[in-house]
């Protein structure tokens, strides 16, 4: 295990830079997870740590030494990718020991470390089956076990369960995750998919264009994102944003209305940002955290267009007066509303978010 740590990393294809100064530290043991759109640089910087993409400028240090011009054999990480790469005519046993016969070591220790990783991915009764002969998430267990026998100090993994279905993509999440718990490694993990980062991470570095918007753990990003970016991307089904005006200001409390769905009186805190009396905002609520109309409380109406029961939540797709402003509202079990029925809901005080024009967290 080593902690990994990026200074000032910069990497241009020709006239293209698609990573910008980059400076991060990764501890030891931590499970850090890049998470962004196609395209913002992510698997760029995981290849960057592994060797596999030479920075324009900057330094990769591993466990303290600088390894920036060292090549990928030698500088102790291992990393597994989208593809399962396995030998076809090889059994399980074979592929997992392949790499460490080829670097010459003793059959014994190759044997002993076979067994360790089978026995950690519980492929002991697979060893003598072939890759045609296993599930898409066997062989993606097989290519994690490739990585274990040579004991790395840190695991790089680049969207490792893209090929896989649903249901497999769930398993395998849980057996990472375990794997993680089992071996206390540092492990750096790539994706697009935010679930997988909530699920699987103890900090996620959000990036997009290059660039790191925020970096937190799963929870703090998801209940104090700095930008509307950050707040779109972690979460789903995503934040609703909806365009409103600041109607008074007091202290450190702030009042908006959203004139598309007859909403005023709404208190959104702000976290000392500037702001001004009739100034244009997107109010940022996630979709669980609307409530049943109650009492005195601000309310928001809406006409709703379609209903998703999925037994234990609903979905219901609404506009407001409008027609043409969206808004996603969750409720518990089995939901009343009809296709094409004037609905009227609560705010869970304190759910609000407030983005000025720039998208920037007021």
């Amino acid at each position: 295990m080593a902690e990994l740590q990026l200074r000032g990393i910069n990497k241009s294809f020709g006239a293209v830079k698609v990573i910008h100064d980059i400076d991060l530290d990764i501890a030891n043991g931590e499970f850090v997870v890049f998470v962004g759109p196609s395209g913002c640089g992510k698997s760029t910087l995981l290849r960057t740590i592994s060797g596999l993409e030479e920075p324009s400028s900057g330094q990769v240090l591993i466990g303290g030494e600088d390894v920036t011009d060292f090549d990928p054999s030698e500088r102790g990480v291992a990393m597994v990718f989208q593809s399962y790469a396995l030998y076809p005519h090889m059994t399980v046993e074979q592929n997992l020991g392949f790499g460490l016969r080829m670097g010459g070591m003793p059959r014994e220790q190759v044997s002993e470390r076979v067994l360790e990783a089978a026995r950690v991915l519980e492929l002991t009764d697979l060893l003598e089956r072939k890759p045609r002969q296993l599930s898409g998430g066997q062989r993606q267990r097989v290519a994690i076990g490739r990585a274990i026998v040579r004991q790395p100090k840190a695991f790089l993994f680049d969207e490792p369960l893209s090929n896989l279905d649903a249901e497999l993509r769930v398993q395998m999440r849980i057996e990472i995750a375990k794997l993680h718990q089992q071996l206390g490694s540092t492990m750096v993990y790539v994706t697009h998919d935010q679930v997988e980062a909530m699920t699987l991470a103890d900090r996620i570095v959000v990036l997009r264009a290059g660039r790191i918007e925020q970096q937190g753990s799963p929870i703090e990003l998801y209940d104090n994102p700095d930008n509307r970016f950050v707040a779109g991307f972690i979460g789903s089904p995503r934040m609703n944003f909806l365009d409103g005006v600041i109607e008074s200001i007091n202290g450190a409390d702030m009042t908006v209305k959203l004139d598309a769905f007859d909403a005023s009186g709404l208190v959104i805190r702000r976290r000392g940002v500037t702001a001004a009396v009739g100034q244009k905002v997107s109010v940022g609520i996630r979709p669980e955290h609307f409530s049943e109309a109650a009492g005195d409380g601000p309310v928001l109406t809406a006409k709703a267009q379609v209903v998703e029961q999925l037994g234990g939540v609903s979905y219901v797709y609404a506009v407001g007066k409008d027609d043409q402003t969206k808004v996603t509202i969750q409720q518990k079990g089995h939901s009343r509303i009809a296709d094409g029925a004037a609905i009227t809901v609560g705010f869970e005080p304190g759910a609000l978010l407030a983005f000025d024009e720039s998208g920037l967290r007021i």
